[in-house]
């Protein structure tokens, strides 16, 4: 298999190979005992290109850090190179949820100390509603009995 898919090298600062594609060929090769293993080199490769290179390596078998690859790279040549990036949903703003809240009608709430409390104040808050607030309603929340 690694004649037919040789590890994609380039040559550091200080001449040692950098493994860009191949690297679990490379550690199954060490398990074996392997001491020589075919490459490419890619020295003459512009960071675009190795970059590239590793994107379109790793799309169908790489597990990603999307929060650095959203930091660090251009989201349309990740998905020009294949890689489907996932749709984040972004929070609202502070001032967005208060222009929310404002236009929500204003509540109240009250609180009872047993369901019988409650029920009796159904029908006194219904005709108080129904007297003095036309057009106003409330809804009823047990709680836990």
């Amino acid at each position: 298999m690694l004649n037919k898919r040789p590890l994609v090298c380039f040559t550091d600062t200080d001449g040692k190979y950098v493994v860009l594609g191949g690297n679990m060929r490379l550690k199954a090769a060490k398990d074996l005992g392997l001491k020589e293993l075919p490459i490419i080199l890619a020295d003459e490769w512009t960071e675009e290109q190795k970059a590239e290179f590793l994107i379109k390596d790793n799309v169908g078998y790489g597990e990603w850090e999307w929060q650095q690859l959203a930091t660090d790279w251009d989201n349309q040549k990740l998905e020009e190179w294949g890689l489907d990036l996932p749709k984040f949903e972004e929070e609202p703003s502070l001032d967005e949820l208060i222009g929310e809240e404002k236009n929500k009608p204003p509540t109240m709430k009250i609180t009872f100390e047993s369901p019988e409390q409650l029920q009796k104040a159904e029908i006194d808050i219904q005709e108080l509603l129904d007297r003095k607030y036309s057009g106003a309603y409330f809804s009823v929340s047990a709680g836990e009995i």
